[in-house]
Parts: C-alpha cells; structure tokens; sequence
C-alpha cells in the first residue's frame, strides 16, 4: 500500500512561483511511475506532468510545458512539482498519483493506482 500526501499549495499572484511536494509512504517508491494531475469543480482531472522511475524521464501536458517542471528524489521518496508563470487559469486542486511497481508512466489517470488528497492552488490576476 502507498499513501501520498501533497504540500506547498497556496495563494499566489500571477506570474509568481509555487513548488508542491508530494511524500511517499510504503516500499518499493523508486519502481513506480509518478504524475501530478488538477482537477476543478464539475470538470474531468487533467493531467499535467509525470515522470518515470528513475527521474530521467518527463511528459507534460501542453498547457503548463515550459512553465511547469516534475522532479523527484527517490532517496526521499518525494516528487516534486515547480509551477512558474502561474496564470490564473492554473487555479484548482492539484493531485499526486502513483503507479503500481514497474508500470510505465502515462498521461492517463487510469494507469496510476495511488492518489493523495489533493492541494488548492490559488492564482490571482
């Protein structure tokens, strides 16, 4: 079993930085794939970055590429999401997901087996 649980979110000013965190409990952490997803009220979660299991690998969805940065520390079973140019349309729940050991990483949600509880984000104009 993994638990995940999210950090870092807040309240920001457009085109400020944020950085969430996401920490692993359980085993076997550096063997699965890990995601960031966000989800607003009334509408699907999107994906928004996901790394594989070493960290030598990244994807991200075209509306945050270039602002948004996924890394992780398998010594500190932590992943990390760096936002930059927050826009206001980034404002929502963002979630951290995990995979099950040895899947590859993926921009579906289906593909992870793990999530946290999510953390608001908040950018203002």
């Amino acid at each position: 079993q993994v638990q995940l649980v999210e950090s870092g979110g807040g309240l920001v000013q457009a085109g400020n930085s944020l950085r969430l965190s996401c920490a692993a409990s359980g085993h076997a952490f550096n063997t699965r794939a890990m995601g960031w997803f966000r989800q607003a009220p009334g509408k699907e979660r999107e994906f928004v970055a996901a790394i594989d299991r070493s960290g030598g690998s990244t994807i991200y969805a075209d509306s945050v590429k270039d602002r948004f940065t996924i890394s992780r520390d398998n010594a500190k079973n932590t992943v990390y999401l760096q936002m930059d140019s927050l826009k206001p349309e980034d404002t929502t729940v963002y979630y951290c997901a995990a995979s099950y050991s040895g899947r590859t990483y993926s921009t579906k949600s289906g593909q992870y087996d793990y999530w946290g509880q999510g953390t608001q984000v908040t950018v203002s104009s």
